[in-house]
């Protein structure tokens, strides 16, 4: 198991805002009331740590449907507002990267891996882990400190459950080590970082279970 320094990572959380929370888009799974408590506890945990925490906000438009400024729905939920953080940034794309000073923090900052948490695992996480992977940095997900919505389109249905689980194995098998929130702080503790798989590896299991279950 590789070591990580604390002072080489930083915990990104990413749009805990009111909006998610029974707004006009509610996370459905896992539950907003249980994630953002552990966000809060990675919050609380990287701070005794020695890592550096950066908190995002998304900002929609003035006649948009979510986040608009200066509604309720666009501020910080109160557990991560009255938080402290190393760095505030603003948004307006799903990535945090785009067209933002994260890059630069970071990179300023010697940082590394990124840990991801906050919302939603499918959009704004997914295109900060993709984005980051690509930039070089090594990249986290705490599965229990984000969550999803259900979809229906003209491209199919799919749960709030089925979103949030295809993304957290999609992400293992290639883009992000996936840990829960309890998980990771022990990691931190040990100056260990998590491992993740590759998609060989990944499809292999899968044809081996497959297998087993004809």
């Amino acid at each position: 198991m590789a070591s990580l320094e604390a002072a080489r990572r930083a915990l990104i959380v990413i749009d805990v805002q009111n909006d998610y929370d029974g707004g006009a888009l509610p996370i459905e799974h896992p539950p907003f009331a249980q994630t953002v408590q552990n966000v809060a506890r990675a919050m609380d945990a990287a701070r005794a740590a020695g890592i550096k925490v950066v908190v995002i906000r998304n900002l929609g438009t003035p006649t948009g449907s979510v986040f608009r400024p200066g509604t309720h729905g666009a501020e910080l939920h109160p557990e991560i507002g009255r938080r402290p953080r190393d760095h505030y940034v603003e948004k307006t794309l799903p990535s945090p990267f785009a067209n933002t000073d994260l890059e630069f923090w970071l990179r300023s900052n010697g940082i590394e891996t990124l840990t991801i948490a906050g919302y939603m695992t499918h959009n704004c996480d997914l295109s900060a882990v993709i984005q980051a992977v690509h930039m070089g940095f090594g990249v986290e997900f705490l599965d229990d400190a984000s969550g999803s919505l259900g979809y229906e389109n003209s491209a199919g249905r799919a749960s709030a459950e089925e979103i949030h689980r295809v993304m957290s194995v999609v992400f293992q098998s290639r883009f992000a080590a996936v840990v829960t929130t309890s998980q990771w702080i022990e990691h931190i503790k040990a100056g260990t970082a998590p491992e993740r798989d590759t998609p060989y590896a990944s499809n292999q299991r899968a044809i081996t279970a497959r297998k087993s279950a004809a």
